[in-house]
């Protein structure tokens, strides 16, 4: 099935998914699984709370819970940025638009991933909101939802980012429409990059690269028919699991930016620069931030 913001990938787990290069025991795993279990519920209250506070609180809340998930499942973050960060999570008052992130899409923790290295609201399939414990965490975090298959709802989609970005608000967008496995990339569907240019807001490409290690990996992903709990048993069963956030040189919409045209030159230019980072060397910017595993743990090595 496709539409303005679904699509069908060509990855498989069969055909895309390695062998760990070092796999965990079942003592860390089963921590691991606990542990994650324990963030997920420790999440609730906060993000029940969350829905009443100011956007900067929140997305920091948000942040926070993004990262103990991560280091609960093993998963080790890099921040690299090509410039200084000066995005924040919200503005109260109006001021300068927000910024629109859009990147490529592995797994179902990329959400998670954006959302631990710099505040943000993700963009969440309308699926999501019927799902129990799910839906409280993602309305926590200010998620935007959208309904992908049907195309009557794609203005109402398009106006809801574009106020989030007016107000201030970074929101996150994979514009592929799909996940792959790591290994390479579709195109990037331009609904959502007409949000950006109504509410002029700067578009800010960004990668996400999978590794154990210095290799690069597909345990992470979540593609085909895979189950969201296959993706989480391979991703608690992966040792030096690393993935890095590469933030690349904002885009800016043209002077004459309500062409109709506007919205498929962005993602064209995005898309270049996404798929020129994923297919170069690894990110050689300044690390803005380095979330190590911690000192002694049996989750996170």
């Amino acid at each position: 099935m496709t539409g303005p913001w679904l699509r069908t990938g060509p990855c498989t787990p069969d055909m895309c998914v390695r062998a760990a290069v070092l796999g965990a025991g079942m003592a860390r795993r089963a921590l691991r699984l606990l542990a994650a279990v324990l963030v997920v519920l420790a999440g609730v209250p906060v993000a029940l709370t969350a829905r009443h506070v100011r956007a900067d609180v929140r997305a920091r809340a948000t942040g926070t819970w993004a990262r103990l998930m991560l280091r609960a499942l093993g998963v080790r973050l890099e921040l690299v940025a090509e410039e200084p960060r000066d995005m924040a999570g919200g503005s109260e008052a109006g001021g300068e638009a927000g910024a629109l992130v859009v990147a490529n899409h592995v797994s179902w923790l990329d959400p998670l991933v954006i959302a631990a290295a710099l505040p943000s609201r993700p963009l969440a399939k309308r699926e999501i909101a019927a799902w129990p414990v799910v839906r409280t965490l993602a309305a926590g975090s200010g998620a935007l939802f959208i309904d992908r298959e049907r195309l009557s709802a794609l203005p109402s989609a398009v106006a809801a980012v574009a106020g989030a970005l007016r107000a201030g608000d970074t929101v996150v967008a994979f514009p592929e429409g799909t996940t792959w496995c790591g290994q390479g990339m579709g195109d990037f569907r331009p609904a959502v990059f007409q949000a950006a240019v109504d509410a002029g807001a700067v578009v800010r490409p960004a990668t996400l690269r999978y590794r154990e290690g210095d290799r690069p990996s597909t345990r992470a992903c979540y593609v085909g028919e895979d189950s969201l709990l296959a993706s989480v048993l391979r991703v608690t069963a992966t040792r030096r699991l690393a993935v890095e956030v590469r933030l690349l040189a904002p885009l800016s919409a043209a002077p004459s930016a309500r062409r109709p045209r506007a919205r498929a030159v962005l993602a064209r230019d995005a898309e270049a620069l996404v798929r020129a980072a994923m297919d170069g060397p690894p990110a050689r910017g300044r690390t803005v931030a380095h979330l190590p595993k911690p000192a002694v743990s049996p989750l996170s090595s």
